[in-house]
């Protein structure tokens, strides 16, 4: 069955009693047991919702995994996968991530001796040279947050496998459509669901996919004892935002590649970071492992005066943090996502002050190129 159908289908014909067409919201937080030592399957929400559990059977099926698992946020969900790691156990984790993950790696798994080294994951020798004896997990990020750099999924599984390691993949940028980093042989994908699969700036979650059930349970087992669920109506705005998924991705991946190519062709603009464009070092290798390049953009300006004038001046595009959505934002990472990571290694790897990056929604590109033009051309004047 294609991802298209897939994508429709998710959480259909779940309610037989009724034979409704969609999953319905169980706003339940008990359920009735049937006899002493018998159960539905569903006792007590934070355990089991069937809302919850039609979302965590789509994502799973998506992504070719065994277990999916749906968490109150992107990050409940990142901080549930690093409690499989204790007291001694070292991690290599790509040098530009999400700054919230970063916090949680430097300032609470740190007290609990973890440690970690940060590579640029698209080197492969980076990643080789930065593996312990103790080394549990490589964590990745492909397209990296904000730099856009491509990590060869198939290489660094690989080596993993060949030191018995995790292979912890973020695939929030890319989503299932695009991306299936499970069929390349990685143990777990992580998902901030809030935005390609929720896809309309309405919700908050997070999501896990692990290629094995015993993985999976262990993580299931993070996930009830300290109570990071996400809820019925929040799955169900999720269950719906995936039917609409790829016809989404289809949209940001042809919006993006025709801004890049457009920014690219302007004086303003110091360096465009998108994995579509011929020019980008990881083209060939997203070519190989995905099927579209994504709607996520960076940008760095010759003059970093520029970058106020075009956060206050924007018309259609919007200034706000995250990402996903139908509606295209447009945000400022050393100031925001990515203020947690100190200023000299932000500056090391490229998030410094004349970075922005651009989440690009479905409106008409044009549209959206005719916003940044007249901003440039303002701010010439």
């Amino acid at each position: 069955m294609h991802i298209e159908t897939q994508l429709v289908r998710s959480g259909m014909k779940r309610d037989v009693a009724t034979g409704s067409i969609t999953t319905p919201i169980y706003q339940a937080s008990t359920f009735e047991h049937p006899r002493l030592g018998e159960s539905t399957g569903y006792d007590y929400a934070r355990t089991a919702n069937p809302t919850r559990s039609a979302l965590e059977e789509a994502i799973a099926n998506l992504e070719g995994g065994r277990v999916g698992l749906a968490f109150a946020s992107g990050m409940a969900a990142i901080t549930s996968v690093l409690l499989l790691f204790k007291n001694g156990d070292h991690l290599v984790v790509s040098e530009d991530l999400y700054g919230g993950t970063y916090r949680v790696l430097s300032d609470i798994l740190s007290e609990h001796g973890v440690t970690v080294t940060y590579v640029n994951t698209a080197n492969i020798d980076e990643v080789n040279q930065a593996i312990q004896s103790n080394t549990k997990a490589l964590f990745i990020e492909t397209p990296t947050n904000p730099m856009m750099h491509v990590t060869d999924l198939e290489r660094v599984i690989q080596i993993a496998n060949d030191h018995a390691l995790y292979t912890i993949v973020d695939n929030t940028f890319m989503s299932p459509y695009y991306q299936r980093p499970i069929e390349l042989g990685a143990d777990i994908v992580i998902h901030s669901a809030s935005k390609y699969i929720g896809g309309h700036n309405d919700v908050v979650a997070g999501l896990v996919v692990t290629r094995c059930s015993e993985l999976g349970e262990k993580i299931r087992f993070y996930q009830n004892a300290v109570g990071a669920i996400l809820g019925p109506q929040d799955s169900w705005l999720l269950v719906r935002g995936m039917k609409t998924l790829g016809l989404r991705m289809e949209k940001h991946n042809e919006n993006a590649l025709k801004i890049a190519k457009w920014l690219t062709s302007r004086s303003e603009i110091e360096k465009v970071y998108y994995p579509g464009l011929e020019t980008h070092p990881g083209h060939e290798v997203m070519k190989k492992q995905a099927s579209g390049f994504g709607g996520m953009i960076s940008f760095a300006v010759k003059d970093s005066e520029i970058v106020p004038f075009i956060l206050e001046h924007v018309k259609i595009i919007t200034f706000a943090e995250s990402l996903g959505g139908v509606e295209s934002l447009i945000t400022f990472p050393a100031r925001q996502t990515h203020a947690d990571i100190p200023e000299e290694i932000r500056n090391r790897i490229g998030v410094t002050k004349c970075l922005l990056r651009f989440s690009v929604g479905i409106e008409h590109a044009d549209d959206l190129i005719r916003d940044l033009e007249e901003v440039f051309d303002a701010y010439r004047k």
